[in-house]
């Protein structure tokens, strides 16, 4: 199964992301492992990348992947790269695929319809707080002319409201409108959807360009692999976003 964002559906661009059905990966990998960072072999994951990017019809040389860091920093890919430190990259060159792995952070995906730029994001608590979807659109804007008012974007699944549950040290980062305290478990809860739907808003992006999936990684286990939930041992899902050729 394949996740495929609607509010891209008549644009000129491949844009997708996995879940964990559908692979040739055993246990506790099963089944559709794309991530090279765990303990899977190196030739399920080949082939898994192969069933996954082959149903999109993108070849794995035009793939443009780093190594994230759980940063800010950001790559403008102008050719296909393996690469690592970034955890946003953007592009304006077709046939360049953007890739982003997860298993339980946001992936944020922006298409910018004017220009014809793309940025696939990852974004963790660190990478939300250090406001990662705002510093991309603004290099986007330098870059490429970009603005709000021609974009639209994806905000994927990832761990939901009432899952990512945290101290003082992360919820801290988070203005209130973002956060809740529970009194009985003396732990904080962020949410992270509408914390990264905020730096898109704040960029002048519009409401109803803004697609948020409604999954949640930790809750719907037969979907999705779950770092949290899985305690570490966990298959990892790819997000992607290119222009078509």
């Amino acid at each position: 199964m394949i996740i495929y964002p609607e509010i891209f559906k008549n644009d000129p661009v491949i844009a997708a992301q996995s879940t964990r059905l559908g692979g040739i990966s055993p246990a506790p990998y099963a089944s559709m492992n794309l991530g090279m960072s765990v303990n899977d072999s190196k030739e399920n994951v080949i082939k898994n990348r192969e069933l996954f990017f082959g149903e999109l019809g993108i070849d794995l040389r035009q793939l443009a992947i780093s190594r994230q860091v759980h940063g800010s920093s950001i790559y403008e890919a102008s050719s296909p790269i393996i690469t690592e430190g970034y955890d946003s990259l953007i592009t304006n060159k077709p046939n360049v695929f953007l890739v982003i792995s997860i298993a339980d952070c946001t992936p944020v995906l922006i298409y910018d319809t004017k220009n014809k730029a793309v940025a696939a994001i990852h974004a963790g608590w660190r990478g939300t707080a250090a406001e990662i979807v705002k510093h991309t659109l603004q290099k986007m804007k330098e870059t490429y002319g970009t603005n709000g008012s021609d974009c639209k974007a994806y905000i994927g699944a990832c761990i939901g409201y009432d899952s990512f549950e945290t101290g003082e040290d992360a919820a801290q980062h988070f203005d209130t409108a973002f956060k809740r305290f529970d009194m009985q478990k003396q732990k904080w809860f962020v949410d992270l959807k509408p914390a990264n739907k905020k730096q898109l808003l704040d960029f002048g992006v519009s409401s109803e360009n803004i697609e948020v999936s409604p999954y949640c990684t930790v809750k719907d286990e037969k979907l999705f692999f779950s770092h949290r939930r899985d305690k570490g041992v966990s298959g990892r899902m790819l997000v992607v976003i290119g222009l078509k050729g």
